[in-house]
């Protein structure tokens, strides 16, 4: 049980690193309140980082080890320029742009991004997950909250990026296995989206 003053965050639930904060603060029962804003921007993984070392949370997720907190380290600094710009890219060629100019997808360029996404999603399961359940080890991490956050970016527009991916896909349920509801909670804005894209079709 973690303890300590009551933390609190402003976060913006459309965003993928600020779901990860939400289930991480969920997850390990840090008193905090949240504060609805629209932030769309900013790189929070620092701020998972920051929660997991002052509060008393399970060790798992930002482990004290050095071997295994440098795996940690090593995917969040590979989530930046891979996972996260290639996901968020899809969602905004798909769903932002055309919502906010009233234009149809730019197919070539959603289709170069989608090769971009379907390059990651391989380096993803060849480099971190390999013969492992988790992406940094046999516990979840923030790693893994920062990038099954990001995947599910995606599917605000209705796509899926996971369909064709067994391991991606068993991957993604342990994970929201390991969070429960904290994981649903943390995406209902993004299912409220979907949902509202989908009647309209």
């Amino acid at each position: 049980m973690a303890t300590g003053r009551l933390v609190e965050v402003y976060l913006d639930l459309l965003s993928q690193p600020c779901r990860a904060v939400h289930i991480l603060l969920t997850c390990t029962k840090i008193p905090h309140r949240v504060r609805t804003v629209a932030l769309r921007k900013g790189e929070l993984d620092a701020i998972l980082k920051y929660l997991t070392t002052k509060y008393d949370v399970p060790e798992h997720w930002y482990p004290r080890q050095p071997e295994r907190r440098a795996r940690v380290d090593e995917y969040t600094a590979w989530h930046h320029t891979n996972t996260r710009p290639h996901a968020a890219k899809v969602f905004l060629l798909e769903v932002l742009l055309p919502a906010q100019s009233g234009s149809p997808v730019d197919e070539a360029r959603l289709n170069r991004a989608l090769s971009d996404l379907d390059d990651t999603l391989d380096k993803l399961e060849s480099m971190f997950l390999r013969r492992q359940p988790f992406l940094c080890g046999d516990d979840i991490t923030v790693a893994d909250l920062l990038a099954a956050c990001e995947l599910m970016q995606p599917l605000g527009g209705g796509r899926d990026v996971l369909k064709e991916r067994p391991q991606l896909q068993q991957w993604s349920t342990r994970v929201q296995s390991a969070v429960g509801e904290a994981f649903d909670e943390a995406h209902s804005v993004l299912y409220a989206l979907r949902d509202r894209r989908r009647a309209r079709l």
